[in-house]
């Protein structure tokens, strides 16, 4: 008689069990509803929209992954002069320990007195240190107060391709429309190219400017190209601007990254240009600091204004002890200004015969690089070497992504693609190029050049 209650038990068991996998299964579904809704409503906003991860997180993660010799991220991989190192300890262990608290938001005091005894003598006008200077988290926050502070929706907005990745899209954040116009190679036989050798359409260039046209974004010298504006070029740009009532944002984070016989011109000394120009720096790549992330943006008061104003509520005020450091930095550097010793002038110097060793190697390896005339970067033609590289293997649209991830992979060095600094109608103006960095041990550029000389001699 045990077996009937058993099966009894069994089929309450049964339908127990049926249920509870019911109401579990009700459960999930009104959860995943009710995460679906969460979802819908805590998107990234709309005018964020189309926001994707940047070529840096992508190729540091890279990096990290398959560890090549990494040429591809702009900075040293060597020390700064002792002094500077020496200079941010002895802030950090002094005395004042007022220099470990809030500073003043718009700029600490020490360092926008040195930038502006600096700048007055460089743009030949007195800069007034409370009101015509701010120093930012990095040239990036500068240029990021820069352009949402004086963007309208609806605005457009000129930006020189190829550019700096983060424009387009604080542009866009803003409510701002970019309105692209790109560097050009002219041909060029019997030589390798230069920078110089890139140029704009001055036609293009006038019919781009209108009435809407509210800013223009000039990056000199420039990333990834190296170009040097020349003076013609800069008088150029500042009579359009001057005719529309534009303003001009001069990123001039390589000012003092510029190879003889050219000199850096900056726009804000050219007639009519100084009140129509926020002039963008930064002592990271002025100090070879990339990690203090010290930036500043300096102009006339009644354009500063709108900077300060994003600034104080977004970021409020930078980091004290590092922009003490900075300031001393200055103004030791500002008191040999115009020697050999200075290091405005030593760096390129030094960087000069770094950048002369990359380009005989990658001539060497079968690639076709443009000489900068200043900054530290070289881009490299790498097409002439496609028949010997398995492109397929990588899934990226353009073809610049797929030769640096190729490289990384197999050969163990790390380029950038240029693409990434092209618009998307633009991409394929990039795509047959490489980006690399030569501000790098002298070790490590031998080692650069011994490992693509192996692989070249494979292919034999």
């Amino acid at each position: 008689m045990l077996f009937p209650n058993v099966l009894l038990n069994s089929t309450k068991n049964l339908k127990a069990s049926t249920s509870f996998v019911k109401l579990f299964l009700r459960s999930i579904s009104t959860t995943h509803s009710k995460m679906s809704e969460v979802d819908k409503r805590f998107t990234l906003p709309q005018r964020y929209a189309g926001t994707k991860e940047s070529v840096w997180t992508e190729y540091i993660q890279m990096a990290i992954d398959y560890k090549p010799l990494n040429l591809g991220q702009g900075f040293p991989d060597y020390p700064p002069p002792q002094y500077i190192m020496d200079t941010l300890s002895n802030v950090a262990v002094g005395e004042d320990y007022m220099l470990h608290q809030y500073t003043r938001g718009f700029g600490h005091p020490r360092l926008v007195a040195a930038l502006s005894k600096l700048y007055s003598k460089l743009i030949g006008r007195p800069i007034n240190e409370r009101t015509e200077i701010l120093t930012t988290s990095g040239a990036y926050e500068a240029l990021f107060s820069t352009i949402m502070g004086h963007t309208e929706v609806g605005d457009e907005v000129i930006i020189i391709e190829p550019f700096y990745d983060c424009y387009e899209p604080m542009v866009r954040y803003a409510g701002g429309i970019p309105r692209f116009i790109p560097l050009k190679l002219r041909e060029v036989t019997g030589r390798l190219p230069t920078s110089a050798d890139w140029a704009l359409d001055k036609d293009e260039l006038e019919n781009i400017f209108n009435s809407k046209t509210k800013m223009i974004i000039l990056n000199t010298p420039n990333n990834p190209l190296g170009k040097v504006f020349s003076q013609e070029e800069l008088v150029h740009i500042a009579d359009l601007c001057k005719k529309w009532n534009v303003l001009c944002v001069a990123d001039e984070v390589y000012e003092w990254l510029v190879y003889k016989p050219l000199k850096h011109i900056r726009i804000a000394t050219l007639p009519g240009m100084w009140e129509r120009t926020i002039t963008i720096g930064s002592a990271g790549k002025t100090f070879s600091v990339t990690g203090w992330k010290v930036g500043w943006a300096y102009g006339p008061a009644n354009l500063m204004v709108n900077l300060q104003m994003i600034h104080q509520n977004s970021v409020y005020t930078g980091v004290t002890p590092i922009q003490e450091a900075t300031a001393i930095a200055f103004e030791k550097e500002m008191e040999r200004l115009g020697s050999e010793e200075c290091f405005f002038r030593s760096l390129p110097k030094e960087l000069e015969a770094k950048r002369d060793y990359m380009a005989k190697f990658l001539v060497d390896v079968g690639m076709r690089p443009t000489i900068p005339d200043g900054g530290y970067f070289m881009i490299a033609d790498w097409t002439p070497l496609e028949s010997q590289i398995n492109l397929e293997s990588e899934k990226d649209e353009y073809k610049d992504y797929r030769f640096t991830k190729w490289m990384t992979k197999n050969i163990g060095i790390q380029g950038i693609p240029p693409s990434a600094f092209y618009s998307v109608p633009h991409k394929n103006l990039g795509e047959n190029y490489v980006r690399y960095n030569f501000i790098k041990k002298d070790e490590n550029l031998k080692k650069a050049s011994d490992i693509l000389t192996k692989w070249k001699s494979s292919l034999k």
